[in-house]
């Protein structure tokens, strides 16, 4: 039965994208057939108005996940719903907009006649595209270069008219294969921009990218995919707390690096009892250290032991583990 998109416009309670045990198998071979599982039981939702960033390494099952929501290939179990459509369907399809990894945008055309082009082949009629191109380059960045030919273009440039293509139809959601791939840091800066500024019109961004200082940036929440499996799916800020447990470390882990200043005895007295690494120390008795602890009580009772023990804190510089840290953990478990 095909449900009613303007019931799932009018409610934001609806995920934008709901994965629930899928799965896929592909077959090789005539006679002798090959099955390889790429999805296995994989099941997540993403919120309506969320940045959410699908990482993994290769052949994690990345690709076809997103094949799968836009209706390219067919599930072997489960299912995947967007705005409560069944995903590939054609309701499904109009509320989503799609910019692929290689986009091949043909040199010959310009902006505005590339709109065209690809809003047609989306069975946009060609009026409403010119009605709509102007917005759509200015919410790009690309006012003053339309009617430039596309030969023009310098990739950051391209990859903005490509998300000017998927945006012709107002979509509700947006899929971006791996959007900052090969830009340079100003067009990935640009791009970035852009995400956050539909974000804030209330579009929802689902996002597939291997650069993980990218995703940390720009995405509310990630999920992590491991060989066809999801491994981790929640927050960004989050993600650290996941890894301890992953390691079988119980509370919030903090290390620190500290300056620090006075006799050799007295300091290696104020860390006694903790695991502590040398990172420099100076002839006049300046050491900077490394240190792990348990929580922000213990850090406390360090500080407090390090001025007990005429010991100087010079410096104190918390790490927070990166979005990239946790990644390696996660996906070599």
């Amino acid at each position: 039965m095909i449900k009613d998109s303007t019931v799932n416009e009018l409610s934001p309670k609806i995920p934008a994208i709901e994965a629930t045990g899928l799965s896929k198998i592909y077959s090789e071979g005539v006679v002798f057939k090959k099955r390889f599982q790429a999805l296995t039981d994989v099941s997540f939702q993403v919120n309506q108005g969320e940045i959410f960033g699908l990482l993994g390494p290769n052949g994690a099952g990345k690709t076809t996940f997103i094949k799968i929501l836009l209706g390219i290939i067919r599930k072997s179990a489960g299912s995947a719903e967007l705005m409560g459509l069944s995903a590939g369907s054609r309701s499904a399809r109009r509320l989503v907009g799609y910019l692929p990894e290689h986009l091949r945008i043909p040199p010959h055309l310009t902006g505005f006649s590339a709109l065209e082009c690809y809003g047609n082949l989306s069975n946009i009629p060609t009026a409403e595209i010119r009605k709509k191109q102007d917005r759509v380059i200015e919410m790009v960045g690309l006012t003053g270069r339309a009617k430039d030919r596309c030969r023009k273009y310098s990739k950051g440039m391209l990859q903005k008219l490509g998300l000017a293509q998927a945006l012709l139809h107002n979509p509700k959601l947006l899929i971006l294969d791996e959007p900052t791939d090969g830009l340079d840091p100003r067009a990935r800066a640009d791009v970035r921009n852009i995400i956050r500024n539909l974000k804030n019109e209330g579009v929802t961004i689902f996002l597939n990218s291997h650069i993980l200082q990218e995703v940390e940036m720009v995405c509310d929440r990630v999920a992590i995919l491991n060989q066809g499996a999801l491994k981790y799916c929640g927050p960004v800020s989050e993600i650290g707390g996941f890894v301890q447990k992953l390691s079988g470390v119980e509370g919030n882990l903090i290390t620190v690096e500290l300056d620090i200043s006075g006799e050799p005895t007295a300091i290696h007295q104020a860390m006694e009892g903790e695991e502590f690494s040398i990172l420099s120390k100076s002839e006049v008795g300046d050491f900077s250290v490394k240190v792990t602890l348990a929580d922000q009580d213990a850090l406390d009772a360090l500080i407090d032991r390090i001025r007990g023990n005429g010991v100087s804190l010079l410096r104190m510089k918390r790490q927070e583990s990166s979005l990239e840290d946790a990644f390696l953990k996660i996906v070599s478990e």
